[in-house]
């Protein structure tokens, strides 16, 4: 076994970015794309070398428009890759051509150093040394092997305890500390990756989020050698440690004495090539198999994005966050969804690919949060409503949708809508205050919101009214049908056999009423 790193995961706000960066910039190999381990509604890609090789890896957590997280003391503040020395004038020019800004190149360690940033501002190091025992670099269109990146260098981590810091990562990831230079102090493998630990007293700690690394994964022979490091841990008084099989290795996690999370992961067995033949790495979406989901439940969840040079969706700056979701086989047709309070983007997605197979989905996302929770518009209470705010979101929603028609080339005629509780009191609410705008839709247990109802004529509008029959507020929906009628809509009221929570008839109801 030869000590090293295994691999680096950071945490990216725009995953379409993120790919072009790692894959159509650096010129790595998506060798695997997954929902996470923790989370499986959240993507989670690696980036590596041609075979996938430990030691080679970084992978992103997608947080799409999460919290920006912050460098501080307890996380690693720089991911450093090795490439030959005499490849530094590609680098340089490739930069330039691609208007990525770079700092350096400048000395350190006696080797050549050149500092990017990727998309989410996190500082990519490109070291000119021979030191690494590289891997197979990927043939990434645009980049000649002797100008690839041959392998992970290491990061840096900052520390307020950079002796403790050294100690613990030489006894359990067998890193050796060679070099101080300044407030840095060098350890360097068997691989000869390395971790510079910087001094970072007195600094801020990190937080997590966006654009930050969340944690250093360091090699280790195999399960036996993982499952004795838990032991080791424990006679140095360690005990909060977690211990995953994450099926392309078995892990533990652990904190550092600084606070810094550190992973110790094998470097045994098929590796990213278990379920995916070396050909195809990183094709094909896998879900792990302990959330035993189904697929049609979670894919629609995930961000989708393109490989270079593949098609991709070029998300334009909206009125309101949202998510597109789209099939492989379109049918010209466009489903939009608003969420219930508490949701997202996301929620109704797996609901919407259920309803119409074969149409784009759009999911947005509520912009009232006074209450924690993302909703379409404020409420005082249960059932009083911020009537300023219903207007102006109303306002914003169809300016969303006429963007949308001639941003994306929708097909007005062919767009319908689905909005559940909160998300479906705002539809109503649109289609009163901007007639013509919503044609054909789907309001899942809705109450009326607007106080005064305007004066409208909605003739030529087609709606299915989804009310629970064991709803609390099953009267108010029936009183919204009834309103909505009498100003010129053709309403379909139809009871569920549920209260205010989504059912499987709600699909079913929802799908036969939009074909």
């Amino acid at each position: 076994m030869t000590s090293g790193l295994h691999h680096i995961t950071a945490i990216t706000r725009k995953i379409q970015a993120n790919v072009d960066f790692y894959c159509g910039f650096l010129g790595l190999r998506l060798v695997k794309r997954t929902g996470g381990f923790e989370d499986a509604a959240q993507l989670h890609l690696f980036y590596g070398d041609a075979v996938a090789s430990p030691g080679s890896l970084v992978s992103f957590l997608a947080w799409e428009d999460g919290s920006p997280g912050r460098v501080g003391h307890g996380a690693a503040s720089e991911i450093a890759f090795a490439i030959r020395p005499q490849a530094f004038g590609f680098w340089l020019t490739r930069a330039l051509q691609s208007g990525i800004g770079t700092e350096g190149p400048a000395m350190e360690f006696g080797e050549p150093v050149l500092r990017l940033k990727d998309p989410d501002g996190i500082i990519v190091k490109l070291v000119g040394t021979e030191a690494v025992k590289g891997g197979t670099p990927w043939n990434a269109r645009g980049i000649e092997t002797d100008d690839a990146i041959i392998a992970l260098r290491g990061a840096t981590l900052l520390s307020e305890h950079t002796t403790e810091t050294t100690g613990f990562l030489a006894r359990h990831g067998g890193f050796v500390p060679v070099e101080t230079a300044g407030s840095i102090t060098r350890m360097i493998s068997q691989s000869g990756q390395i971790l510079d630990i910087r001094d970072a007293t007195g600094f801020w700690p990190a937080a997590p989020g966006t654009g930050a690394i969340d944690h250093v994964a360091l090699r280790l022979p195999d399960v036996a050698a993982v499952d004795a490091e838990v032991a080791s841990l424990a006679s140095e008084g360690i005990d909060a440690v977690n211990v995953h099989d994450r099926k392309y290795f078995y892990s533990l996690y652990v904190r550092e004495p600084a606070g810094g999370l550190i992973e110790l992961a094998t470097d045994d067995g098929q590796g990213f090539s278990i379920d995916e033949p070396l050909e195809v790495l990183g094709t094909t979406l896998f879900i792990p198999d302990h959330f035993r989901l189904r697929r049609e439940d979670i894919v629609p969840m995930l961000p989708q994005f393109g490989l270079p040079g593949e098609p991709r969706i070029l998300y334009r700056d909206l009125p309101f966050v949202y998510r597109i979701h789209e099939t492989d086989a379109p049918d010209g047709s466009t489903l939009m969804l608003l969420h219930g309070t508490g949701g997202n983007e996301a929620s109704l997605l797996p609901l919407g690919r259920k309803i119409r197979p074969a149409a784009t989905l759009i999911g947005l996302r509520g912009r009232a949060t006074e209450e924690g929770v993302a909703r379409f518009f404020r409420r005082f209470g249960p059932l009083e409503f911020d009537q300023a705010d219903i207007r102006a979101e109303a306002d914003a929603f169809a300016a969303f949708v006429e963007q949308a028609v001639e941003a994306y080339g929708l097909a007005a005629q062919e767009t319908a809508y689905l909005g559940y509780s909160n998300g479906a009191n705002l539809l109503a609410a649109a289609m009163l205050l901007h007639p013509g705008l919503v044609r054909r839709a789907v309001l899942i247990r809705p109450v009326p919101v607007l106080d005064p109802w305007p004066e409208t004529d909605l003739r030529g509008s087609d709606i299915l009214i989804l009310a629970g029959s064991e709803d609390p507020y099953h009267a108010r929906s029936v009183r919204l049908a009834d309103g909505l009628q009498a100003l010129g809509a053709k309403v379909t009221l139809e009871d569920v056999d549920a209260g205010h929570e989504l059912s499987g008839e709600d699909t079913l109801r929802a799908a036969a009423f939009l074909r």
